[in-house]
Protein backbone atom coordinates (compact mmCIF):
# COMPACT_ATOMS: atom_id res chain seq x y z
CA UNK A 1 0.00 0.00 0.00
CA UNK A 2 1.19 3.48 -0.87
CA UNK A 3 -0.50 6.43 0.82
CA UNK A 4 -0.56 9.57 -1.28
CA UNK A 5 -0.86 12.97 0.40
CA UNK A 6 -2.47 15.31 -2.13
CA UNK A 7 -3.01 19.05 -1.64
CA UNK A 8 -6.75 19.53 -1.96
CA UNK A 9 -8.63 22.80 -2.29
CA UNK A 10 -8.60 23.51 1.46
CA UNK A 11 -7.53 20.19 2.98
CA UNK A 12 -5.13 17.30 2.54
CA UNK A 13 -6.50 14.43 0.47
CA UNK A 14 -5.39 10.91 1.44
CA UNK A 15 -5.50 8.28 -1.28
CA UNK A 16 -4.39 4.72 -0.50
CA UNK A 17 -3.10 2.94 -3.60
CA UNK A 18 -3.17 -0.83 -4.02
CA UNK A 19 -2.33 -2.87 -7.15
CA UNK A 20 -6.00 -3.51 -7.92
CA UNK A 21 -7.93 -0.73 -6.14
CA UNK A 22 -7.86 2.72 -4.57
CA UNK A 23 -9.22 3.89 -1.23
CA UNK A 24 -10.06 7.55 -0.63
CA UNK A 25 -9.82 8.23 3.08
CA UNK A 26 -12.27 11.13 2.99
CA UNK A 27 -14.90 12.65 0.74
CA UNK A 28 -13.02 15.86 -0.22
CA UNK A 29 -14.54 19.07 -1.55
CA UNK A 30 -16.70 19.05 -4.65
CA UNK A 31 -14.07 21.33 -6.16
CA UNK A 32 -11.44 18.57 -5.77
CA UNK A 33 -13.02 16.13 -8.23
CA UNK A 34 -11.25 17.18 -11.44
CA UNK A 35 -7.89 17.44 -9.67
CA UNK A 36 -8.36 13.99 -8.11
CA UNK A 37 -9.31 12.50 -11.47
CA UNK A 38 -6.20 14.03 -13.03
CA UNK A 39 -4.00 12.62 -10.24
CA UNK A 40 -5.42 9.12 -10.64
CA UNK A 41 -5.46 8.99 -14.44
CA UNK A 42 -2.35 11.02 -15.26
CA UNK A 43 0.00 10.83 -12.27
CA UNK A 44 -0.80 7.24 -11.27
CA UNK A 45 -1.73 6.14 -14.80
CA UNK A 46 -4.76 4.32 -13.39
CA UNK A 47 -8.38 4.13 -14.43
CA UNK A 48 -10.64 6.53 -12.53
CA UNK A 49 -12.86 3.48 -11.97
CA UNK A 50 -10.10 1.94 -9.83
CA UNK A 51 -11.48 4.13 -7.05
CA UNK A 52 -13.25 1.45 -5.03
CA UNK A 53 -14.32 3.11 -1.79
CA UNK A 54 -14.68 6.59 -0.34
CA UNK A 55 -14.90 6.92 3.44
CA UNK A 56 -16.71 10.03 4.66
CA UNK A 57 -15.43 10.87 8.13
CA UNK A 58 -18.14 13.50 8.68
CA UNK A 59 -20.49 15.65 6.64
CA UNK A 60 -18.62 18.95 6.35
CA UNK A 61 -17.96 20.34 2.84
CA UNK A 62 -14.27 19.36 2.72
CA UNK A 63 -14.96 15.82 3.90
CA UNK A 64 -18.20 14.86 2.16
CA UNK A 65 -18.54 17.32 -0.69
CA UNK A 66 -17.29 15.04 -3.50
CA UNK A 67 -18.44 11.64 -2.22
CA UNK A 68 -21.77 11.22 -3.98
CA UNK A 69 -20.49 12.71 -7.26
CA UNK A 70 -17.48 10.37 -7.18
CA UNK A 71 -19.82 7.43 -6.69
CA UNK A 72 -21.79 8.46 -9.78
CA UNK A 73 -18.62 8.99 -11.84
CA UNK A 74 -16.67 5.87 -10.85
CA UNK A 75 -19.14 3.38 -9.40
CA UNK A 76 -17.26 3.39 -6.08
CA UNK A 77 -18.98 2.71 -2.76
CA UNK A 78 -19.35 5.21 0.07
CA UNK A 79 -18.85 4.39 3.76
CA UNK A 80 -19.84 6.49 6.76
CA UNK A 81 -20.18 6.04 10.51
CA UNK A 82 -23.07 3.91 11.65
CA UNK A 83 -25.13 6.75 13.08
CA UNK A 84 -28.84 7.03 12.42
CA UNK A 85 -30.37 9.97 10.62
CA UNK A 86 -28.73 12.76 8.66
CA UNK A 87 -26.34 15.30 10.21
CA UNK A 88 -28.02 18.15 8.38
CA UNK A 89 -31.62 17.41 9.29
CA UNK A 90 -34.59 19.75 9.63
CA UNK A 91 -34.62 23.50 9.07
CA UNK A 92 -31.74 24.09 11.49
CA UNK A 93 -29.69 21.47 9.68
CA UNK A 94 -30.26 23.06 6.30
CA UNK A 95 -29.21 26.44 7.66
CA UNK A 96 -26.11 24.87 9.20
CA UNK A 97 -25.31 23.23 5.86
CA UNK A 98 -25.39 26.61 4.13
CA UNK A 99 -23.29 28.12 6.92
CA UNK A 100 -20.68 25.37 6.60
CA UNK A 101 -20.43 25.90 2.84
CA UNK A 102 -19.95 29.64 3.39
CA UNK A 103 -17.31 28.89 6.02
CA UNK A 104 -15.46 26.63 3.57
CA UNK A 105 -15.56 29.41 0.98
CA UNK A 106 -14.16 31.82 3.58
CA UNK A 107 -11.31 29.43 4.38
CA UNK A 108 -10.53 29.09 0.68
CA UNK A 109 -10.45 32.88 0.33
CA UNK A 110 -8.12 33.17 3.33
CA UNK A 111 -5.86 30.60 1.66
CA UNK A 112 -6.00 32.68 -1.55
CA UNK A 113 -7.50 29.78 -3.47
CA UNK A 114 -9.55 30.41 -6.63
CA UNK A 115 -13.31 30.64 -6.29
CA UNK A 116 -14.87 27.26 -7.02
CA UNK A 117 -18.14 25.46 -6.51
CA UNK A 118 -18.52 23.98 -3.00
CA UNK A 119 -22.18 23.03 -3.30
CA UNK A 120 -23.13 19.44 -2.40
CA UNK A 121 -26.25 17.73 -1.08
CA UNK A 122 -26.86 17.91 2.65
CA UNK A 123 -28.12 14.32 2.55
CA UNK A 124 -25.92 11.28 1.97
CA UNK A 125 -26.92 7.63 1.73
CA UNK A 126 -24.06 5.27 2.57
CA UNK A 127 -23.39 1.89 1.01
CA UNK A 128 -21.62 0.82 4.21
CA UNK A 129 -22.14 2.02 7.78
CA UNK A 130 -19.12 1.44 9.99
CA UNK A 131 -19.08 0.70 13.70
CA UNK A 132 -16.23 1.46 16.08
CA UNK A 133 -13.25 -0.86 15.49
CA UNK A 134 -14.80 -2.31 12.33
CA UNK A 135 -12.59 -3.21 9.38
CA UNK A 136 -13.06 -1.14 6.24
CA UNK A 137 -14.87 -3.30 3.64
CA UNK A 138 -12.36 -4.53 1.08
CA UNK A 139 -9.46 -2.94 2.98
CA UNK A 140 -9.03 -5.10 6.07
CA UNK A 141 -5.76 -3.50 7.18
CA UNK A 142 -7.74 -0.31 7.90
CA UNK A 143 -10.03 -0.01 10.93
CA UNK A 144 -12.66 2.65 11.55
CA UNK A 145 -12.57 4.39 14.93
CA UNK A 146 -15.52 6.35 16.29
CA UNK A 147 -14.04 9.70 17.33
CA UNK A 148 -17.08 11.87 17.83
CA UNK A 149 -17.20 15.37 19.25
CA UNK A 150 -16.67 17.67 16.29
CA UNK A 151 -20.00 16.20 15.10
CA UNK A 152 -22.04 13.16 16.13
CA UNK A 153 -20.56 10.86 13.47
CA UNK A 154 -16.83 11.52 13.17
CA UNK A 155 -14.55 8.69 12.12
CA UNK A 156 -10.80 8.25 12.28
CA UNK A 157 -9.08 5.59 10.18
CA UNK A 158 -6.35 3.43 11.70
CA UNK A 159 -3.86 1.71 9.39
CA UNK A 160 -2.85 -1.28 11.48
CA UNK A 161 0.45 -2.33 9.80
CA UNK A 162 1.98 1.14 10.11
CA UNK A 163 0.06 2.20 13.25
CA UNK A 164 -0.78 5.51 11.59
CA UNK A 165 -4.15 7.17 12.14
CA UNK A 166 -5.96 9.61 9.90
CA UNK A 167 -7.94 11.72 12.39
CA UNK A 168 -9.67 14.07 9.91
CA UNK A 169 -10.71 17.17 11.92
CA UNK A 170 -10.26 15.74 15.41
CA UNK A 171 -7.10 17.84 15.68
CA UNK A 172 -6.18 20.95 13.72
CA UNK A 173 -2.70 22.41 13.33
CA UNK A 174 -2.43 26.20 13.13
CA UNK A 175 0.90 28.04 13.27
CA UNK A 176 2.63 24.87 14.54
CA UNK A 177 0.16 24.56 17.41
CA UNK A 178 -2.38 21.78 17.85
CA UNK A 179 -5.87 23.03 18.62
CA UNK A 180 -9.40 21.61 18.74
CA UNK A 181 -11.55 22.10 15.65
CA UNK A 182 -14.56 24.37 15.31
CA UNK A 183 -17.33 23.54 15.92
CA UNK A 184 -17.42 21.06 18.78
CA UNK A 185 -20.97 19.94 19.41
CA UNK A 186 -20.19 17.22 21.97
CA UNK A 187 -17.33 18.26 24.28
CA UNK A 188 -17.41 15.15 26.45
CA UNK A 189 -17.27 12.88 23.43
CA UNK A 190 -14.50 15.03 22.00
CA UNK A 191 -12.30 14.61 25.05
CA UNK A 192 -12.99 10.86 25.07
CA UNK A 193 -11.97 10.70 21.41
CA UNK A 194 -8.69 12.47 22.13
CA UNK A 195 -7.96 9.99 24.91
CA UNK A 196 -8.75 7.11 22.52
CA UNK A 197 -6.13 8.32 20.05
CA UNK A 198 -3.57 9.00 22.80
CA UNK A 199 -4.04 5.49 24.20
CA UNK A 200 -3.37 3.97 20.77
CA UNK A 201 0.15 5.43 20.87
CA UNK A 202 0.20 5.80 17.08
CA UNK A 203 3.42 6.03 15.11
CA UNK A 204 2.01 9.24 13.67
CA UNK A 205 -1.32 10.91 13.07
CA UNK A 206 -2.49 12.46 9.82
CA UNK A 207 -4.54 15.63 9.93
CA UNK A 208 -6.88 16.91 7.25
CA UNK A 209 -5.50 20.35 8.08
CA UNK A 210 -1.86 20.06 9.07
CA UNK A 211 -0.38 16.99 7.41
CA UNK A 212 1.31 14.02 9.09
CA UNK A 213 2.57 14.79 12.58
CA UNK A 214 3.82 13.11 15.74
CA UNK A 215 2.53 15.07 18.74
CA UNK A 216 4.44 14.84 21.99
CA UNK A 217 2.87 14.13 25.36
CA UNK A 218 3.04 17.86 26.05
CA UNK A 219 1.22 18.54 22.77
CA UNK A 220 -1.58 16.18 23.74
CA UNK A 221 -1.87 17.67 27.21
CA UNK A 222 -1.99 21.18 25.74
CA UNK A 223 -4.72 20.04 23.36
CA UNK A 224 -6.71 18.52 26.21
CA UNK A 225 -6.37 21.75 28.17
CA UNK A 226 -7.92 23.63 25.24
CA UNK A 227 -10.77 21.17 24.75
CA UNK A 228 -14.02 22.99 25.63
CA UNK A 229 -16.28 21.86 28.44
CA UNK A 230 -19.40 23.28 26.80
CA UNK A 231 -20.36 23.08 23.12
CA UNK A 232 -18.69 25.55 20.74
CA UNK A 233 -21.07 25.85 17.83
CA UNK A 234 -22.18 28.31 15.17
CA UNK A 235 -25.27 29.45 17.07
CA UNK A 236 -23.46 29.85 20.39
CA UNK A 237 -20.82 31.96 18.64
CA UNK A 238 -23.51 34.14 17.04
CA UNK A 239 -25.31 34.58 20.35
CA UNK A 240 -22.06 35.52 22.08
CA UNK A 241 -21.44 38.24 19.48
CA UNK A 242 -25.01 39.51 19.60
CA UNK A 243 -25.19 39.78 23.36
CA UNK A 244 -21.64 41.02 23.97
CA UNK A 245 -22.62 44.74 23.71
CA UNK A 246 -25.36 44.24 26.31
CA UNK A 247 -22.95 42.51 28.71
CA UNK A 248 -20.42 45.30 28.29
CA UNK A 249 -23.06 47.97 28.96
CA UNK A 250 -23.97 46.32 32.26
CA UNK A 251 -20.40 46.04 33.50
Amino acid sequence: MKLHHIAGHIQTILLAEYPDKLLLLDGCCRSDILMLKHFITKTLQRSFNDLTLVVVTHMHPDHAGAADKLRKLTGCKVATANVSGQWYSGIDGRLMHLTDILLAKWVAKRMKKPRMNFWYSSQLTADYKLNDNEQIPGFSEWVALATQGHTDRDLSLHHLPSNKVYVADLIVKVKNKFIPPFPIFYPNRYRASLHKIIELKPQSIILAHGGEVTPTEDDYQHLLSLAPKIPKTHWRSVKARLFKPFKNSRS
